[in-house]
Order: structure tokens, then C-alpha cells, then sequence
């Protein structure tokens, strides 16, 4: 009989971590660790130690952690080079460190000064668990030169990939300003301006990385840089997500990305395209419209649950102040399917810089046509249609019961001085009926005033209900039908009346 170790118990962790368990043991103590927060602080501290696993919490928390103290930014980097500037706490390569700028579980952000360009850079240095996968290594160079690959305003550069005390690092483009992460947790929910600007912007900037087949995985608002003065957006975080999800040595249970943010095939652990980014987007307008992600729960994994399942509770209940297209957009991106949400994050972009400039220039810019929202311009029309259908109902009625109901009858001397003897029998032409056309018409012309009636009817209720389709066009079809059969049986009726 085989002993079952304790699920609290450290070599169960242990087990976990290294990936020697058989997937119906990891589902059971994932199940554990959806309701011991001991044993997960417990897994963390397994995973990168007690003070590796404060700072990773500090860095993606966006707050500071009152038991770490000063402790945390004076915490030593074994693998920076002494320096001899006296303003520098060591070297990577070639670059002068002046400071730590922040910790995650893929590495370290330093702030460095390269001499050769007179410049600061951002160094972002591999975590040392990551390091030791040689895969994890390859496709960190490899996705750190695909990023590199990618220029655009809205992207933070990429300028070199070395290598220092064993550990790989990036050279980055320096931002002087703050994370939209942090500008939420200050100022909570964002202007509508802000939430277009923003989110232009970062639509735009991936639509940049995607046409270099890059998909970031990780969008979310600490990963979307403001920089200082202008606001201007820049991503980051391309290639280490790719790292990450590449090691041989990933922990069971653990999903790359930020469970908050990402998509539901991701969170599944299924195959992704850059469609997966465009929901991560999604969730960040999210955030930026309410002060908080749509997904939250108590543990990481319940948040994964509700991202595959549950639909987001509307922003508008949140924030009555978002306009109804907005949340039109929010709910296409944060589609559970990819192919019903936005296909690509150039429409997105395009259509947020339109809504833009409508919010800017109301009077002179007009608001373009949403997904699911009928706008003032579009709803007038439909109604300027439902009119004429009606009015041109009414003429038809005129036109087909009037006359019938209201022609002369026949006058009895005329009668007699117009009898004509045809094989013995009297026959006044002003008594002859209708021609049998005349009357195939009017049945006709009944039968387009019930279409044109069930389409009025029809479009009226789109209307109503918000709805956008082809109705209006459909409508106007049948209202030039009916018109035209209107004409036609007035002619005959007035050339019946006449006859002699």
C-alpha cells in the first residue's frame, strides 16, 4: 500500500513544482490550493523564496509591502559587475545601473546609462529560474529579437540582447513615467477621452507587433507604460511571456499571462492566435471604465473559472457615465469566442480613433457605426424610413379603395339612348366592369400593401430594440414596389372610368 502524502505538506509542493505527480494527483491538490492560502503563500516561497516571492507580489500588486521596509530595494544582485562610478550600484555589460525600477516573476527591471549612446536605457536581466532551461534561453533570444523587430511609437523599443553572468537581458528603450496599472489604482475609473486615447493608442501599437507575428499573451494595465508629459502609451513586456511559457520547468497549474486579463483559450491552455490579445484588451478598457478588472475572485484559479464561463458584469452598472457604444465595444472584445470578437487590432484602433474624434468634435465629426448599436444618425433613419413606408401605405389605400368606393353610378336615361342590340341583348358600355387586369392588379397591390405593412411593422420593432441589420433596405425595396404598383393601378382605374 502506497502512503499518500499530505497535501500541506511540503514535499507534496516540492513534487508539484518539479512536475513528478500524475495529473490526477496535481488536479487534486490544485483543488487544495483553490482553498489553503497557506499552502500557497507556502508554494510561493517553494518556488522563488520568501523574499523573492514579496517582491514579485510588490512589483505586480503595484503597491508597497509594509513588512519588506528598505530591505527589498537594497536586496543585493549578485550578478551585476562592480562599478567604478560612484553613481552606479554596478554594471550589466557595457550598461552603468542607477537604480532598480522593478521585480516580476520573469526578471528585474534595472535603470542604466549607456555611455556610448548618452542615454538611459530600461535592462530588463531573465530570472534566474528561467535560465537554467536551455529552451527557456533560446526563445527568450529569439522572441527578444522578434520584439526588437518591431518598431512603432506606441511599442517600447528593443536595442540589444546580451548575456551577463549567465543570465540573458534586454536593452530597452527607457520611459520616464508611470504604468496605467498605477494610474488606475490613483485616480480610479479614467475619462471617456482617456479610456479612447489609451486605448487607440495600444490597439495601435499592437497591431504593430501582431504584423510581425508577435502576440504579447500578457496585456494588461501594468504592462501598458504612460509616459511623462504627453501620456504617450508604451508597451513592454514583449518576448519574457514568451519565455516563460516556453520553459521546460513551468510549474504545473501555472498559466502564462495575468489571469485578471487574459483570454479564455488561453486560460484554458489551448492554442492561441493574436485574437487573444485583442480580449486582454478588452479587459484593460475594462478596467480603465470601472477601476477593476472584469474577472475577480478570491484565488487565481476561481478568476480562471469565471474568465471560460461567466460574462462580465456590464460597465454601465459600474460607471453610468460610459456612453452604450462603449460598452457595445467592451462586449465584442471580451467575446468568449475569438472569431465573434474584433478580428484584428487595426479595426480596433480605427474605430476607437473615430469614436474619438467624434467625442472631440461632435458638430462636425459624426460617430461611426458600432457593432450592435444603433446610433442617433442611424436610428433617424430607420424611422425616416418606417414614415415614408407609412405614408406611402396611406396613398396606396386611397388609391385602390377610394375610386371603387366613390365612382358614379349610372345614369338610367343615358343607359337606354347608349343601349346597343348585340345578338338581341342590351348592353350599356357604361355598365362594363373593370378590365379582369385591373382587378389582378388591385389583388396584386394588395398583396405588396401587407408586405409593406409586415416590413414597417418589422423595422419598428428593430428599431426598439436596437437592433442593426437590413431592414431599412429591405423596407425601401418594398416601398418603391409598392409605389410603382400604386401608379400602375391608378391608370387603369382612371382609364376604366373613362371608357365610353
Amino acid at each position: 500500500m502506497v502512503a499518500r502524502i499530505d497535501p500541506c505538506h511540503p514535499d507534496a509542493l516540492r513534487s508539484l513544482l518539479n512536475d513528478r505527480l500524475s495529473p490526477a494527483r496535481v488536479a487534486e491538490l490544485e483543488a487544495h490550493l483553490d482553498g489553503c492560502p497557506a499552502c500557497r503563500q507556502s508554494l510561493d516561497q517553494l518556488a522563488g523564496g520568501s523574499r523573492w516571492s514579496s517582491a514579485v507580489r510588490v512589483y505586480l500588486g503595484g503597491v508597497t509591502d509594509p513588512k519588506s521596509g528598505p530591505e527589498l530595494a537594497e536586496e543585493p544582485l549578485d550578478f551585476l559587475a562592480p562599478s567604478d562610478d560612484p553613481g552606479s550600484i554596478g554594471r550589466v555589460g557595457p550598461y552603468e545601473v542607477k537604480g532598480l525600477l522593478g521585480r516580476g516573476g520573469n526578471g528585474v527591471v534595472l535603470k542604466a546609462f549607456d555611455a556610448g549612446l548618452n542615454r538611459f536605457v530600461a535592462v530588463k536581466v531573465i530570472a534566474s529560474v528561467l535560465a537554467g532551461s536551455g529552451a527557456a534561453r533560446k526563445r527568450f533570444a529569439r522572441e527578444a529579437q522578434a520584439a526588437a523587430a518591431v518598431v512603432h511609437e506606441h511599442v517600447v523599443a528593443v536595442h540589444a540582447v546580451h548575456e551577463a553572468a549567465g543570465l540573458p537581458y534586454l536593452v530597452m528603450e527607457y520611459i520616464c513615467g508611470q504604468s496605467l496599472q498605477d494610474r488606475i489604482d490613483h485616480d480610479g475609473p479614467l475619462e471617456l477621452r482617456e479610456i479612447l486615447r489609451i486605448g487607440m493608442q495600444t490597439a495601435a501599437g499592437l497591431a504593430a507587433a501582431h504584423a510581425q507575428g508577435l502576440v504579447h499573451r500578457d496585456i494588461k494595465p501594468a504592462n501598458i507604460l504612460l509616459e511623462n508629459g504627453v501620456e504617450r502609451v508604451k508597451i513592454t513586456d514583449f518576448g519574457l511571456a514568451r519565455a516563460v511559457a516556453d520553459a521546460t520547468l513551468t510549474q504545473s497549474g501555472v498559466i502564462t499571462g495575468t489571469p485578471h486579463y487574459m483570454a479564455p483559450e488561453q486560460a484554458r491552455g489551448d492554442a492561441i492566435d493574436h485574437r487573444a490579445d485583442l480580449f486582454s484588451l478588452g479587459s484593460t478598457l475594462y478596467a480603465m471604465c470601472t477601476g477593476h478588472p472584469p474577472f475577480r475572485a478570491d484565488t487565481p484559479l476561481a478568476v480562471l473559472r469565471r474568465v471560460t464561463d461567466d460574462t462580465p458584469r456590464p460597465a454601465r452598472e459600474t460607471n453610468s457615465d460610459l456612453p452604450e457604444w462603449l460598452e457595445a465595444i467592451l462586449g465584442k472584445l471580451l467575446a468568449k469566442d475569438p472569431a465573434a470578437r474584433f478580428q484584428t487590432a487595426a479595426e480596433v484602433a480605427d474605430l476607437l480613433e473615430k469614436c474619438l474624434a467624434h467625442i472631440q468634435q461632435p458638430l462636425s465629426v459624426p460617430m461611426p457605426s458600432v457593432p450592435g448599436v444603433v446610433t442617433p444618425r442611424r436610428r433617424w433613419r430607420l424611422w425616416r424610413g418606417v414614415a415614408a413606408g407609412l405614408v406611402v401605405l396611406a396613398v396606396a389605400i386611397a388609391l385602390v379603395w377610394f375610386p371603387r368606393d366613390t365612382a358614379p353610378k349610372p345614369d338610367p336615361q343615358r343607359q337606354h339612348d347608349d343601349t346597343t342590340v348585340t345578338t338581341g341583348v342590351a348592353t350599356p358600355e357604361s355598365n362594363i366592369p373593370p378590365s379582369s387586369a385591373a382587378v389582378k392588379r388591385a389583388d396584386v397591390i394588395d398583396e405588396e400593401l401587407a408586405s409593406v405593412r409586415s416590413q414597417a411593422a418589422m423595422l419598428e420593432q428593430a428599431v426598439t430594440a436596437g437592433a442593426v441589420g437590413t431592414t431599412a433596405d429591405v423596407i425601401d425595396k418594398e416601398i418603391k414596389r409598392a409605389n410603382a404598383a400604386a401608379h400602375t393601378l391608378e391608370l387603369e382605374l382612371t382609364q376604366t372610368r373613362t371608357r365610353k
